[in-house]
């Protein structure tokens, strides 16, 4: 799609200002880890066995590593390799812990991290058509991202989405032997797994009438995570999780930070809990939706991109 640029009433077309070097691409990356992808930079050119690992990161909403590799050139495998960088960090758990300990100011154990959120992410100007439909299974811990930059000193990252595939990457580990391996510890969550918590049809329809609400605001992202779906522009606005006979809504404001005057919210600040923000919310039916849509207003004010 082609970008302009205005100038008085005329529109100037805005031109790609192509990446000369993998290390532009990695440096721009790096220094803005927190802003382009909400997580926390590790170390750069992180040697181990043979392998090195352009960028590690850690994702603290997931408490998972993230591995990130930059390409320009655009012959290669990403299943193969995403899979053998996977399969190193599951193989070296103990290197990976030493490294960020070694670099952030947070101290980690092994039972802190959930290896099983673990993913990785390569970086380039385009991936091939292959490329892309290599990534088109539900439950795939590999992540493309486009990156363009322009003559207008502007950038753009961009996910390459799988377009609501539904088959798994399990029916390909059969013929290979480090797939099979990882795919026994990292695990990609869906929405449909969240939803097998409750086998009430009235839950499942109070789900779906906030879940409608919440993405009827602009540019919200759905993301199953390990404990809960999160509702996220950017950052995180509401993470909601399917109990039995109810939702827990956890919304993403600092204490102190939410309007909320008929005090349906519970400060959970100094409490621990699975979900982003400091106020959690219990729901049972929908009496108080249009309310509670306005909390999530609040957030989404705040948070998002």
């Amino acid at each position: 799609m082609p970008h302009f640029k205005i100038e008085k009433d005329s529109l100037a077309p805005i031109k790609e200002n192509p990446f000369k070097l993998e290390k532009e691409i990695q440096s721009l990356t790096e220094n803005n880890l927190d802003k382009i992808l909400k997580i926390d930079f590790v170390k750069s050119e992180f040697a181990l066995n043979n392998f090195r690992i352009d960028t590690l990161a850690f994702d603290k909403d997931a408490n998972a590593f993230v591995i990130i590799e930059y390409k320009r050139e655009r012959n290669f495998s990403v299943i193969d390799q995403g899979y053998a960088y996977l399969s190193l960090m599951l193989n070296n758990k103990a290197d990976f812990i030493l490294e960020y300990n070694e670099n952030c100011k947070n101290t980690l154990k092994r039972n802190d991290v959930d290896w099983s959120q673990s993913k990785v992410i390569f970086i380039s100007p385009s991936f091939t058509t292959y490329q892309r439909e290599a990534i088109n299974f539900k439950d795939l811990p590999i992540e493309l991202w486009e990156v363009k930059r322009y003559n207008n000193n502007t950038v753009s990252y961009n996910q390459i989405k799988t377009g609501g595939a539904q088959e798994s990457v399990k029916t390909i580990s059969r013929k290979d032997d480090t797939v099979t391996t990882v795919n026994k510890e990292i695990k990609v969550y869906t929405e449909q797994e969240q939803l097998g918590n409750t086998s009430s049809e009235e839950i499942i329809e109070l789900y779906e009438k906030f879940k409608a609400s919440i993405l009827n605001l602009e540019d919200i992202e759905l993301k199953p995570k390990k404990k809960y779906i999160a509702f996220a522009n950017g950052s995180n606005i509401a993470d909601i999780n399917i109990q039995k006979k109810s939702l827990k809504m956890w919304i993403n404001l600092s204490h102190d930070e939410l309007d909320d005057p008929k005090q349906l919210t519970r400060d959970v600040s100094k409490i621990g809990h699975w979900g982003n923000g400091d106020y959690e919310l219990q729901i049972y039916n929908d009496d108080n939706l249009e309310y509670i849509m306005s909390l999530v207003k609040q957030s989404y004010n705040k948070n998002r991109k």
